[in-house]
């Protein structure tokens, strides 16, 4: 064997042994409730510290949280409405867009200093 292959089944090995198996989480906190008005509620934990809650109302309004430990290590901690205004999720571990360039800026405030008049095409 080569020294690039022993590398590399070292390397499965170790990654195979540090993942964790979760198929033995068992739940340890469990809450339900759904009331006529069609409103509701829910809660639970996990052995393996995964924890959510909700509460809403019917397909209308829901808002609630998840947290959990990522693979890496990370803990997550997601919150969310769902409303109207569509799925709003917030959390720290989320992409956040870039911010726009000031030349972009700087273009859409002229755009809207200096509208453009229509142009109507003869026939």
């Amino acid at each position: 064997m080569s020294k690039t292959s022993i590398i590399l089944v070292a390397l499965c090995l170790v990654a195979s042994c540090s993942a964790v198996d979760e198929s033995g989480a068992v739940i340890t906190n469990y809450r339900s409730e759904a009331n006529p008005d069609g409103s509701y509620s829910y809660e639970y934990g996990t052995s393996n510290n995964i924890q959510a809650q909700e509460t809403g109302v019917g397909g209308a309004y829901a808002a609630g949280s998840v947290q959990y430990t990522a693979p890496d290590g990370q803990p997550i901690q997601l919150a969310y409405t769902a409303d109207e205004n569509g799925y709003q999720p917030s959390g720290a571990h989320l992409p956040t867009p870039p911010p726009i360039p000031d030349y972009i800026l700087r273009a859409l405030a002229y755009i809207e200093a200096h509208p453009f008049a229509r142009i109507q095409l003869k026939k």
